[in-house]
């Protein structure tokens, strides 16, 4: 099982996730952070740590996003790791919360 980063992530990229995580499993787009499902370990921390609440465990994915699922995967393969916490996009905040984002995401 692995955990996956969903919508709610999409042009907020808060890595407070990226800090707690034992095995740097995630990888960080132009907008957006995936988790690697081939190192993630099932550890749990990253999903409360998370300001945007878009981390779920694969087999509580919502519905609507379970597309995330292939999505983190395909991503993991392409963009670099990163193992430390940054600034969460400028914007952030008001991002946070909003549905709808997934044609925002940059590759």
């Amino acid at each position: 099982m692995t955990f996956v980063v969903t919508e709610n992530c999409i042009k907020c990229k808060y890595t407070d996730c990226v800090d707690v995580c034992p095995v740097d499993c995630f990888h960080e787009g132009p907008n957006f952070l995936v988790i690697d499902p081939d190192e993630c370990i099932d550890c749990t921390l990253c999903e409360p740590e998370c300001p945007a609440n878009a981390i779920f465990s694969e087999d509580e994915v919502p519905a609507a996003m379970e597309d995330f699922i292939t999505l983190n995967a395909e991503l993991a393969k392409i963009w670099p790791g990163i193992t430390e916490v940054k600034d969460a996009l400028p914007d952030a905040d008001e991002w946070k919360g909003k549905s709808g984002k997934t044609d925002l995401l940059e590759r």
